[in-house]
């Protein structure tokens, strides 16, 4: 751990208080072999309001070399995810006034680390897509549109906002061991979003996919994704849901 000599001149030189410190995680896989914290000040009142700005400001005005992923600064993409202060979260949506004096910011956990922030979500990605993760319906030339009453499409409240940030599956002690086998909170909760709507005609296929010790009995309702979970989700409901259907379907 450090504090980089182009921040110190920062802080010296600077008449202004500074409010806030980031601490971040940092490597480089091409210089250097060990990680290591880079700490970086933060003035609020030139900053926005969100951790994510912070990182923004950092990367413009400060070190450029500082590697992170951001998109839509709405908490809609997922695209900045990170553990901030010890919990999975999106960076756009944490304020800054409600942290503490320094905030300790890694890569997700139990991930595997392209540079700094950003983590390798290829697996997660080849998981979502294993679930075939799109209508299965029998075709039918004459027929445009498919639809739903009210009641069903009420079914899909709480599964279709999940936004893939991967905060509930990297928060989870499962998933963390058994990830190139467990498909995780995430993944699952998007295969019971599709097995529960009534549009599909391949649920007993989906269930019979998911109804193996390790792709979804590896589950110990730990419950951490639905704490972390940036859009208030339940993926533990949904994986406990699936566990019924399968003994009821």
């Amino acid at each position: 751990m450090f504090l980089q000599k182009s921040n110190v001149l920062n802080i010296k030189s600077s008449k202004t208080y500074l409010n806030k410190f980031l601490k971040i995680y940092r490597w480089n896989p091409y210089f250097q072999n060990k990680p290591w914290f880079a700490i970086y000040p933060i003035e609020l009142q030139t900053c926005g309001p969100m951790v994510l700005d912070a990182l923004i400001q950092i990367k413009n005005t400060q070190d450029s070399t500082l590697a992170f992923r951001r998109s839509c600064r709405e908490g809609i993409c997922g695209s900045c995810a990170m553990n901030i202060d010890g919990i999975n979260r999106l960076a756009c949506l944490q304020p800054l006034k409600n942290a503490k004096k320094s905030i300790i910011i890694y890569p997700l956990p139990h991930m595997y680390v392209i540079k700094d922030l950003v983590s390798d979500l290829t697996n997660f990605y080849s998981q979502y897509k294993s679930i075939k993760p799109w209508l299965n319906v029998k075709v039918t030339f004459d027929k445009k549109e498919y639809f739903q009453s009210k009641v069903d499409r009420l079914k899909l409240n709480g599964l279709y906002e999940c936004i893939l940030c991967a905060c509930c599956s990297s928060s989870c002690p499962s998933y963390w061991w058994n990830q190139d086998k467990y498909l995780g909170p995430a993944v699952l909760l998007q295969a019971y979003r599709w097995i529960i709507d009534s549009r599909d005609n391949n649920t007993k296929q989906r269930l019979d996919f998911l109804n193996h010790k390790m792709r979804l009995f590896r589950c110990h309702t730990i419950m951490n994704c639905s704490k972390v979970c940036p859009k208030g989700l339940n993926p533990g409901k949904a994986i406990s849901l699936i566990k019924y259907k399968l003994l009821n379907f």
